[in-house]
């Protein structure tokens, strides 16, 4: 087990033995194997990595005296670093809990401190044949900006031309250059500055075979791709890429447990002694820092200090002869962006109210103007979603508009990649599996998803098991790299972004990385093979890197006193407040505006959709058939709603709700999917992620639990984790509750909403009639649009296609839709319950909710024979529920009944009557429930499900006492 002291302890002794470089070299020159990166931009990925390795570091120490609630431990994952370097800093980025250095270095790059690579030499002579498919890739793309400080090339030469992919530096569309571009497409021409005939198909030679010392850990790893899936052909103007060679390189042997690192915490008194000012630096500092006043810092003694970074140094000698040196390592600012980022990281850790993504809620990576979105800690929770914002935006690059007053979408760049990065042990996961799948499934249809997914291998799982894993997935493109080699990273996660944005496809980089803090072998450490290329190559010398890691430790620890002192979150208000905004004025407005859009300027487009008979003109409808119309209405107000699920488009959904929707709006905007929940889920959090209007369905509510956490952890919290920087608008349908036949089983008949009730901020809509089922929807739709709300649509399946209520054909249970002047007028605001009055109305209060109230009116019709007034209080909305229409009603009778179609236990009525307590409520209150059961097939259903006869019985006892 490595602990953080013998860690520090390591890495500072093995910078000290790095000695001094044979030669010097400039920062701007190139990598003397010719590799793809330049002195600057390799200091500049140590740094990341170092102020990565400090804060874990950092973390480790405040934790240490009870002021630090939560450690980052990205030891030994520092290569990430090369992953952000090679994407753009508007690449929309969901990260794992292990990438500091990402974060640090996309800081950097946001702004502008990550330097440019220098333009190519010119061509002494042209090439005598240009090849065809590096002249296509050749062609310009829209690249990351030197202006935000992400890879770029200058105008590429005369095509064919020798020099003229940059060395494999990055070029205008991401990539690593032209020789890059052509290894991916089967260009088989040898570039100056790379290795002939190297392809990531096939077996390449990384830059540590190029360049590393024998002595060093550091094992290289080629890049590799599996063989190109069948899938739809790639545009007329890309190349067609060749046949891989099966037999690609796995990652070198990856060794440790991953076991973290066990830390005795101090106490507070403790804490607070530590931090008296009386008491040494060294008795008192974090690991890896040490005084300011005996750091060494370059060019104080001299005016070569105040030279600009990578100029040369003139040197006058005693007899007038100049000579030109290369200068020392520019200076650490102790505000850089590199220092930036670590104030967000040590806010997050010790939860200040001034850290930029959750405001001291939770500690992740999560930044908007970083393009970086706050992911849940589950494992590969986020996976399903960044599927979703890849698809997204592939939609909104053809073309989708917002609806007027619309607000924008999340302004990413139209050819955006979206990077998720996970770790070897989350392969196993469930929703990593449904992410991977539903790539690899979309793109085997011909749809674009412009996704890569990197995988942090630390060697935690069985030899061999994660690349087996990872290239067996179909339709997607895999890399592999040595992620402690910062040179071969950068290369690799560049051709595999490149690739990735130029084809509008998903791949995978297999990322070699080695958990420090657990059983990982320290002589693998990526931070100190930074280290040694900077020193091999000539850029620095040992002692310059261990006194710039003692400097970045000092700033650190000011920056971590700092934060100490911050406010912290003081009440439960504070909390909250940005978990679920409400602002029913807003919504309700939404609502008029829609109906005055649909009878005025969209009256037209309207008739046309419906073909000349809008639905209030149709006469009486059912539940399935208001629903229809009503998403129908919602699809014509919102040119960016969309509407997906198993079988929703070609069949219309397993009930028909959306039968013919995707003749009128078509398949990009009405479309099927994989048959999996979670994914489902997952292309709804990233399309509202993305700016659009997700409205998901839910074949069945017992196939939702298998994906609840998609709701709870990632749709729920994405506003509370973001200080509402980010929101993930929604409104999921589902056909829910149980029907008393029994039909199907316990899989098609699930009563229980317990878990959705528990989520903090979901909202909980079960329409009963179809006059309510519409207005609710249209309420749901302009949350969704104005508060960023996640609403779950609950239908109850067994009152579907239900025409009558008393007696057979007298058609009590269907309504008129109402016409779009009416909407504003009949608007339900959630939360507010419904409330009928039969007989005199003062004897008996029933609350119930979906299926029960068709029951409970039945209920009520008997009682009213006996001369029993009862009023039925039809919730509507299960979460938040209609407090105050509860207690008014309950206080007007004083005797409750709750009829609860869920279960006894955990179910709706058990918030009911905890509502009454609460309030103070002191009449008479009896709960019918279902029974503590699933639901069985056919009619022993009757046995375990509420009935009429159920309910009328328990309202007599009731009145009995």
């Amino acid at each position: 087990m490595t602990t953080p002291h013998d860690l520090d302890d390591r890495l500072r002794a093995e910078l000290a033995a790095l000695g001094a470089p044979e030669k010097r070299r400039d920062l701007g020159e190139r990598l003397p194997d010719g590799g793809p990166l330049t002195g600057a931009q390799a200091l500049a990925l140590f740094d990341a990595q170092l102020t990565s390795r400090l804060l874990d570091l950092a973390g480790q120490w405040l934790h240490g005296f009870g002021e630090g609630y939560h450690t980052i431990e990205s030891a030994g994952h520092e290569g990430n670093a090369a992953v952000a370097a090679a994407l753009r800093p508007t690449d929309p980025a969901l990260l794992h809990h292990r990438s500091g250095a990402f974060y640090c270095l996309r800081a950097a790059q946001a702004a502008g401190a990550f330097p440019a690579a220098p333009p190519p030499p010119v061509p002494p002579t042209p090439a005598p044949e240009a090849d065809p498919d590096a002249a296509v890739d050749a062609l310009p793309d829209a690249g990351p900006g030197t202006a935000a400080g992400s890879p770029s090339a200058a105008p590429p030469a005369a095509a064919g031309a020798p020099g003229s992919a940059v060395d494999g530096s990055p070029a205008a569309d991401g990539s690593p250059g032209t020789a890059a571009r052509a290894e991916v497409h089967g260009s088989s021409g040898a570039v100056p500055g790379t290795s002939s005939g190297v392809s990531p198909d096939g077996p390449a030679a990384s830059s540590a075979q190029r360049a590393t010392p024998a002595s060093s850990p550091v094992a290289p790893a080629p890049s590799a791709v599996i063989p190109e899936p069948s899938a739809t052909p790639a545009p007329a103007a890309t190349p067609a890429l060749p046949a891989a060679v099966p037999e690609s390189h796995d990652l070198p042997a990856q060794r440790g447990t991953g076991q973290d690192a066990h830390i005795n915490p101090t106490s507070q008194e403790q804490r607070s002694t530590l931090r008296e000012p009386e008491r040494s630096w060294y008795e008192s500092a974090p690991i890896g820092a040490v005084s300011y006043q005996d750091l060494e810092r370059p060019g104080a003694g001299g005016e070569a200090g105040s030279l600009p970074a990578g100029a040369p140094a003139i040197v006058v000698d005693a007899d007038g002869g100049a000579t030109v040196g290369v200068p020392d390592l520019p200076q650490l600012a102790p505000d850089d962006a590199f220092a930036a980022a670590a104030r967000d990281v040590l806010r997050g850790i010790v939860a200040s109210v001034e850290e930029p993504a959750a405001g001291g809620r939770q500690k992740l990576f999560g930044r908007a103007d970083l393009a970086v979105v706050p992911t849940a800690a589950n494992a590969g929770s986020h996976l399903p979603r960044a599927v979703g914002l890849g698809l997204a935006l592939e939609r909104l690059r053809r073309g989708a508009r917002p609806a007027d007053g619309e607000p924008e979408a999340a302004a990413w760049p139209a050819d955006s990649v979206v990077v998720c990065s996970f770790g070897d042990a989350s392969v196993n996961h469930a929703t990593v599996t449904a992410a991977l799948n539903t790539a690899g499934w979309y793109d085997h249809t011909g749809l674009r998803i412009p996704v890569l997914f990197v995988c942090e291998d630390s060697g935690g799982s069985a030899d061999g098991w994660v690349a087996t894993t990872l290239r067996s997935r179909p339709g997607i493109r895999y890399f592999a790299a040595d992620g402690t080699d910062v040179a071969e990273s950068y290369r690799v996660a560049a051709e595999a972004a490149a690739w990735v944005r130029r084809h509008r496809r998903p791949a995978v980089l297999h990322l070699g990385a080695v958990r420090l803090m657990g059983q990982g072998d320290a002589a693998r450490d990526p931070l100190l093979a930074t280290a040694r290329l900077l020193v091999t190559s000539g850029y620095a010398g040992g002692e310059e890197l261990l006194s710039r890691y003692d400097e970045r430790g000092w700033q650190l620890r000011r920056i971590a006193e700092e934060a100490l002192d911050e406010p912290k979150l003081a009440s439960a208000v504070d909390v909250v407040r940005e978990l679920a905004p409400r602002r029913p004025v807003r919504v309700a407005r939404a609502v008029a505006e829609a109906a005055e859009r649909a009878a005025g300027p969209g009256a037209g487009a309207r008739a046309e959709a419906f073909g000349g008979k809008p639905p209030e003109l149709t006469g009486p409808l059912t539940l399935a058939q208001s629903i229809n119309a009503a998403l129908a209405d919602g699809m014509l107000d919102h040119p960016r709603m969309a509407v997906f699920g198993r079988d929703v488009a070609a069949g219309g959904g397993a009930h028909g709700v959306t039968e013919g929707l995707r003749d009128r709006f078509g398949a990009a905007r009405v479309f099927d999917t994989p048959r999996d929940e979670t994914s489902i889920l997952g292309l709804g959090l990233g399309a509202g992620l993305a700016g659009m209007l997700p409205v998901p369905e839910i074949r069945y509510l017992a196939y939702l639990h298998s994906a609840e956490d998609q709701l709870r952890s990632e749709a729920a919290t994405m506003r509370f984790f973001s200080r509402g920087a980010f929101r993930n608008p929604m409104v999921v349908r589902v056909a829910a509750l149980a029907g008393e036949d029994g039909l199907g089983g316990h899989a098609r008949n699930d009563n229980s909403v317990a878990m959705l009730r528990d989520v903090p901020g979901l909202v909980v809509a079960v329409p009963a009639r179809p006059d309510d089922a519409a207005p609710m929807l249209r309420t749901c739709l302009a949350a969704a649009r104005v508060d960023g709300s996640v609403c779950v649509f609950l239908e109850p399946a067994a009152l579907y296609d239900a025409r009558d209520l008393y007696a057979d054909g007298d058609g009590e249970w269907t309504a008129e839709y109402a016409e779009p002047g009416a909407w504003a007028d009949r608007h339900v605001p959630i939360g507010r319950a419904r409330v009928y009055g039969i007989g005199s109305a003062e004897d008996l209060t029933i609350i119930t909710f979906g299926g029960g109230v068709r029951m409970s009116l039945r209920a009520a019709a008997t009682l009213a024979a006996e001369g029993v007034g009862s009023r039925v209080v039809d919730l509507r909305w299960l979460a938040p529920l209609p407090v105050a229409d509860i207690i008014r009603e309950a206080s007007a009778t004083g005797r409750v009944l709750v009829v609860d179609e869920t279960r006894r236990s955990g179910g709706v009525g058990e918030g009911v009557v905890s509502a009454l307590v609460d309030t103070g409520y002191v009449g008479a209150a009896r709960r019918v429930a279902g029974l503590d059961s699933f639901v069985p097939l056919g009619p022993a259903a009757r046995q375990v499900l509420v009935s009429e006869e159920a309910i009328t019985q328990g309202a007599r006892t009731l009145l009995a006492r």
